[in-house]
């Protein structure tokens, strides 16, 4: 289905203007038809008759045709805001889209289609484009009706699209729960709503699909012999720390899968990332435990550093010589103080070195 831009059709105000003299031209036609201007007066037998010709039967018929059949032509009377567009169909054809502000005249029996104008999605405020809006009628002092009342205009500003939080595991096979934003717009409307039955229901279920399809390929932090870009290669690729390539995968994952539709997809950003709640606790241990690790390896390669810079120094300044079981002992109480987790008590020995 390919889109067809309706361009002549802004000549909806000189239709109203025209719709609005007709129907004074119609009165005033009806009311000089009615005061005798279209007949003349004859003298018969019986006095001075009015006679009616045929232009007042004429005058009477067209003003009354008008009068009630003059509403159809505002049926065709179309207002378009600026990022709107209108798909329009003649009794079961498409004939064309509307887009961009200005006031229309279109077929009257033309009608508008737009199957996701009522649909508004869960996960996002504004992605049903304002379409919809609710009139209430008091039908009676202690009971109102709501009547939904949707256009059919397709909105082509750029919305947002806030997914729901899916849980998901990740290559591991660890549960993580992930969330995403999506900035889309309609590009092509014709696409839109003839490819496929309802444009928002479609994208978002792409995006619950596309969602799932990338985040299995990656760890949720960096893992060994792991390889997230398909080289073969094992890479430190991972969702916490490579959220922007992960994000534009997604982006290029979804955009494939809704070209159909007519949709663009302008950005896609990862808003939630979390181990799921039945493992939380045990992966946090587990980085606690990782990160001690890693501390105490850094302490003990500067603790050693220290304790080889002391021998060196006193063996160059012929401080004091030591056997090797006194740079044992030296050794190993250096170590303990530098490397304890409290702040070492010092002993004096005020007696001999042996």
């Amino acid at each position: 289905m390919e889109e067809k831009i309706l361009t002549t059709k802004k000549n909806g105000m000189a239709v109203l203007l025209g719709v609005i003299a007709g129907y004074v031209a119609a009165i005033v036609l009806l009311i000089a038809a009615g005061s005798g201007a279209f007949g003349r007066y004859v003298s018969t037998p019986y006095g001075m008759v009015f006679q009616a010709g045929a232009g007042t039967v004429i005058a009477m018929i067209v003003s009354i045709a008008w009068l009630c059949l003059g509403w159809i032509f505002l049926l065709g009377l179309k207002v378009l805001k600026p990022q709107e567009a209108l798909v329009l169909t003649l009794f079961g054809k498409y004939t064309g889209t509307l887009k961009g502000e200005g006031f229309y005249f279109v077929n009257p029996f033309s009608t508008a289609v737009n199957p996701a104008a009522k649909t508004k999605l869960n996960q996002s405020g504004d992605v049903d484009g304002g379409n919809s809006k609710k009139l209430v009628l008091n039908a009676s002092p202690n009971s109102e009706t709501a009547v939904e009342i949707s256009n059919k205009k397709v909105s082509l500003k750029i919305m947002t699209l806030n997914n729901s939080r899916q849980k998901i595991n990740d290559c591991l096979g660890n549960p993580v729960e992930i969330g995403i934003a999506v900035m889309w717009r309609v590009v092509d409307t014709a696409k839109a709503v003839f490819n496929v039955d309802n444009y928002k229901e479609y994208l978002s279920l792409q995006c619950d699909s596309a969602l799932r399809n990338i985040v299995r390929i990656y760890p949720y932090d960096v893992a060994q012999n792991v390889d997230t870009t398909g080289d073969g290669v094992a890479d430190e690729g991972s969702l916490r720390g490579s959220s922007e390539v992960v994000a534009q995968r997604i982006k290029d994952e979804i955009q494939g899968k809704v070209a159909e539709a007519g949709l663009e997809i302008i950005e896609a950003r990862i808003t939630y990332l979390a181990y799921a709640p039945e493992i939380a606790a045990v992966m946090l241990q587990r980085q606690q435990a990782s990160a001690i690790i890693d501390a105490r390896k850094m302490i003990v390669d500067g603790a050693v550093g220290m304790v080889e810079m002391a021998l060196d120094r006193l063996k160059a300044n012929s401080v004091v010589d030591l056997d090797e079981e006194r740079k044992a002992a030296m050794v190993s109480n250096l170590l303990v103080v530098l490397c304890g987790n409290q702040n070492a008590q010092p002993v004096v020995n005020s007696g001999s070195l042996y």
